[in-house]
């Protein structure tokens, strides 16, 4: 059976180890080095060191798993990021995945749960979870901002409020008295949104946001 190397990207040393000594019990995958940050992680891959996976912290020191990933995507483009943390944020969710990242973990999840992902991201190429669903991963790498999409969507300035306030952590509740509407009018911008985009998903409506400009991903938080 072939060996798949996996390198660990996190600042807390406790759950690295425990990751690491959890995924050299699984058949087939052998954890190659572990990293304290995205600089270390830089550092310790060479040509002859390069894994198969990363295992990608998001909230780290010195280089964090959003401008880590990139990195990878530029520079290893052959690398698979699997994002791990301790937060289920859509916004969080987003920039992983449009950084390169080929699925999403959260750090209290079963064993069995990320012994698939690392199966399913060899073998498919990205791992989904209840967070991150296959039409979404679809949506994500297949929605640019050409012309014909922004031709398709003719937006009202109300739908381009409702987009920017989806950006951020306000529910659509929180949306309707920022917008000084019924919660049955935000309803509306949404199922609106959702059958132009042909999606159910807040999430795609950030990324459509965020690919059209309407707002920049540097502006959200995580």
């Amino acid at each position: 059976m072939q060996t798949y190397f996996v390198a660990l990207a996190d600042d807390h040393a406790l759950i690295r180890n425990g990751i690491a000594g959890l995924i050299n019990t699984f058949e087939g995958f052998r954890v190659l080095f572990q990293a304290g940050n995205g600089a270390e992680l830089i550092e310790n891959i060479k040509p002859k060191a390069v894994p198969d996976i990363v295992l990608m912290d998001i909230n780290m020191p010195k280089k964090d798993g959003y401008e880590t990933t990139l990195w990878l995507k530029n520079n290893y483009p052959d690398v698979k990021v699997l994002a791990l943390s301790m937060y289920d944020n859509e916004t969080a969710i987003i920039r992983m995945l449009k950084n390169g990242a080929c699925g999403y973990i959260l750090k209290d999840a079963e064993p069995a749960d990320l012994k698939r992902a690392l199966h399913e991201i060899i073998n498919r190429g990205f791992y989904y979870s209840e967070l991150v669903t296959g039409h979404l991963m679809n949506t994500i790498h297949k929605l640019d901002d050409n012309t014909e999409t922004k031709a398709t969507l003719k937006l009202t300035e109300k739908e381009v409020e409702f987009l920017k306030y989806c950006c951020t952590d306000l529910t659509y509740h929180d949306i309707a008295e920022k917008m000084c509407l019924s919660p049955r009018t935000i309803e509306g911008y949404r199922d609106s949104l959702f059958d132009k985009l042909k999606v159910r998903s807040r999430v795609v409506l950030v990324i459509y946001t965020i690919k059209n400009a309407i707002v920049s991903i540097d502006t959200l938080k995580t």
